[in-house]
């Protein structure tokens, strides 16, 4: 074989690798979808009621108020933070919004006062920010860790919920009554506008709202550079307490909308409301390609990982799995998931790293070579 016959089929092997090498990037990069795609494919083909609409607006609905809570954890974790309260903010909204439906006594009269239903909405997700914006003050202002803060606000939270509840259940109150001029909640938060769950309507305009807030205003760039490296970004002019404040803000108001939700979905308020939310929010996000180092994480990634959670939790259901094997199987996707995004990124540094010593050798002979010819044409003169 000449040489030139060898250099072809050498440039041709390369070629070939080079463009395996960049499928496998693409399948990694899209690791979710692929989930999802493999997911519907095997349980519909388990179970024939699967796809049936019914089935995908009840998947619609339940992934909604995942969703919604996971866009306000990606907000967190983008800024290499955690947030383990919104659960139970979840709960503690909800517990608001009965008492509120309940009413409210007068202090110094034997007056009640009963709000209006869009007034009751806007005072539970006041205060759910109002969480957020304990918990970003706590961890901007005074450096404590959002890991602490969050699980030691996880633990009020729920508390609040079990003293405002009293050890019952809000149900009936939550209709109103016609004469008070508050009725028309479940109306409106439990129903489905063009056969769509209202739940899914929020998601989506959280999702739109989100994704511009990350990629066309200054807000998400500062988000991103504090959660890749905050010290360069307060050396760039950077409000990180600002950012970090905010963030956590978003996350409550998040919390807020998901205990409205599903308060009107369930038709009650109990003292369970939003259990683990906090968990499966942070698998969403973490399934969708986001880095809990910080920096790396995009809306419709976390919209596709809610998605894999939601079509896996509801498969094993259809299909009779035990409730006990179902939580083995979540969490084992999680942690492979996060296998998943450790394994791309040791892969993307060795790959920095190779080009890095590429580009060093060449520059090295090529400036060997330079010497030489130097050489030469000295030696020639």
């Amino acid at each position: 074989m000449s040489s030139t016959t060898a250099q072809q089929a050498a440039a041709e092997t390369q070629r070939g690798s080079r463009f395996s090498f960049s499928l496998g990037s693409v399948l990694v990069e899209a690791r979710a979808l692929v989930a999802l795609a493999i997911i519907i494919v095997i349980f519909a083909a388990l179970n024939d009621n699967y796809l049936a609409v019914s089935n995908l607006t009840t998947i619609a609905k339940d992934v909604s108020f995942n969703a919604i809570i996971a866009l306000g954890m990606l907000m967190v974790i983008l800024n290499a933070g955690i947030d383990l309260s919104v659960g139970s903010t979840v709960g503690l909204t909800g517990a608001v919004a009965g008492n509120l439906f309940r009413g409210v006594d007068l202090p110094l009269t034997e007056a009640v006062m009963f709000p209006a239903t869009w007034v009751i909405v806007l005072i539970s997700i006041a205060v759910g920010m109002l969480v957020g914006l304990v918990n970003g003050l706590l961890i901007s202002r005074l450096n404590l860790a959002p890991f602490i803060v969050t699980l030691g606000m996880l633990y009020v939270g729920r508390g609040l919920t079990q003293v405002l509840l009293g050890g019952t259940n809000i149900t009936n109150e939550l209709r109103g009554q016609e004469g008070l001029g508050n009725t028309g909640f479940f109306e409106i938060f439990a129903s489905r506008p063009l056969g769509v769950p209202i739940a899914a309507w929020v998601m989506i305009a959280v999702a739109v709202v989100f994704s511009l807030l990350l990629t066309r205003t200054p807000f998400g760039r500062w988000l991103y550079s504090t959660g890749s490296n905050e010290r360069a970004a307060e050396l760039s002019g950077v409000p990180i307490k600002r950012v970090k404040t905010r963030i956590y803000v978003l996350t409550g108001m998040c919390a807020g909308m998901v205990g409205i939700l599903q308060i009107a979905n369930i038709r009650s308020s109990t003292a369970d409301l939003g259990e683990f939310y906090e968990l499966n929010a942070i698998a969403a996000v973490v399934i969708g390609g986001a880095a809990l180092s910080g920096g790396r994480g995009t809306v419709r990634g976390t919209i596709i990982g809610a998605f894999v959670i939601g079509f896996l939790s509801n498969g094993l259901v259809i299909v009779g799995v035990s409730p006990f094997w179902q939580t083995v199987i979540t969490g084992a996707v999680i942690i492979l998931a996060v296998a998943v995004d450790q394994i791309q990124q040791i892969v993307q540094r060795r790959r920095a790293q190779a080009r890095a010593v590429a580009e060093a050798r060449r520059v090295s002979e090529q400036a060997e070579r330079d010497r030489d010819s130097e050489g030469k044409e000295a030696a020639g003169v």
